[in-house]
């Protein structure tokens, strides 16, 4: 999924903020830098995700006969793929 990188930076804002408020953790970086590392980390997820994706389309792509995007027969093997890539990786 496409997310913009100033979405991808309220998410480590939001993040960094809610950690910061949390009695129970001790950090020893300032919030720049858990921001810093939170967007780091999600946009490495995103990454990843896309990556899979693609995989789990690509799989549709190749079967023998056309899969309409869209169709329940679609939807089923995209979660099937996507669940088994996910697998694949360990994710």
């Amino acid at each position: 999924m496409r997310i913009s990188r100033d979405k991808v930076n309220k998410l480590a804002h939001t993040v960094a903020d809610t950690l910061a408020e949390v009695d129970e953790a001790e950090f020893l970086e300032d919030r720049n830098t858990l921001r810093q590392e939170a967007r780091r980390i999600l946009e490495m997820l995103l990454t990843e995700e896309t990556k899979i994706d693609a995989a789990a389309r690509t799989k549709i792509s190749s079967q023998q006969r056309i899969i309409l995007e869209g169709s329940q027969e679609w939807d089923i093997l995209y979660r099937k793929y996507y669940n088994d890539e996910v697998k694949r990786l360990g994710i």
